[in-house]
């Protein structure tokens, strides 16, 4: 997770670098984040909130206007549901996945909290989140995992007979495989970057959970170089428990600092982001 020592060193976000993306071919579904309806991608678009422990969840489900296809939960980071994670999710879409962008804080507080990184960072950062990020324990992530599951397959656009992706960043990089852990039957992919408290003795950190994830599913770890810098460990205990895991686990250190694969973060990297999103992309296309 972001550390304060790291909010203090990063540098203020590019804008200009933020608005281009949003322009590019890759990211062309740049619609508002409280837009409604079929966008110019071929994609449908709509926010949606449902019954879930702890309060009403809600997010932006966004999918291809026709047919069926496999679901995909992306759980946003620290700074929660904002447009940058609206217009990954889009991307997703684009690809072929039924994506469900999740607000993390829903036990909270509802919606979008930050317009981007940088407004939670002049927000009050790590003071704003504090007594939201408390009732996410693993118990409430598991919870809340089971719910979003079960509102997925719910839905039409959602093709059930193949499995579930998730994806985290930040924060949530670890909640990825606590929901493959607790929904094993439904979640066949977690991919986790730049994630925070992966490595613990609880047996409930994520470390602890791999081996809970269904033989037939994935999990991809992709660290940032500066949290390997500063926990140099972890990824040795992670990939020590994911070849004693019956799922197929991949750690890998990318040349990224933490927050590099976001597009509003002020360490965005383009050319190690698009890296990690084609090995996010091969494991959902091995494993859903």
């Amino acid at each position: 997770m972001c550390t304060q020592d790291q909010l203090t060193k990063m540098p203020a976000v590019n804008r200009r670098q933020f608005a281009a993306l949003g322009a590019s071919g890759a990211l062309a579904a740049c619609t508002p984040m409280d837009a409604t309806g079929a966008t110019a991608a071929g994609l449908t678009e709509r926010t949606v909130t449902f019954a879930a422990p702890g309060g009403t969840f809600d997010g932006v489900f966004i999918h291809p206007a026709e047919g069926r296809h496999p679901a995909v939960i992306l759980w946003p980071d620290i700074a929660g549901l904002r447009p940058a994670k609206v217009m990954m999710g889009r991307r997703l879409a684009e690809a072929g996945y039924a994506v469900l962008v999740a607000n993390p804080y829903y036990r909270s507080v509802a919606g979008q909290q930050f317009e981007d990184f940088d407004a939670w960072r002049n927000g009050g950062a790590m003071e704003a989140v504090a007594p939201w990020r408390e009732k996410n324990t693993p118990e409430a992530v598991a919870e809340t995992a089971a719910a979003v599951v079960g509102w997925l397959d719910a839905q039409d656009a959602v093709d059930t007979e193949r499995g579930i992706g998730n994806q985290g960043y930040c924060m949530t990089g670890g909640w990825t495989i606590m929901a493959a852990a607790a929904v094993p039957g439904r979640i066949k992919a977690a991919a986790s970057f730049h994630g925070g408290g992966l490595v613990g003795e609880e047996d409930n950190a994520p470390v602890n959970l791999l081996d809970d994830m269904a033989s037939d599913a994935g999990a991809l770890i992709a660290i940032a170089k500066n949290d390997d810098a500063n926990a140099p460990t972890d990824k040795d205990a992670l990939k020590v428990a994911g070849e004693a895991a019956a799922a197929d686990v991949t750690v890998e250190v990318y040349q990224g600092d933490h927050g590099w694969t976001v597009l509003d973060s002020p360490v965005y990297d383009e050319a190690e982001a698009e890296r990690a999103w084609a090995a996010l992309l091969a494991l959902y296309a091995d494993k859903l």
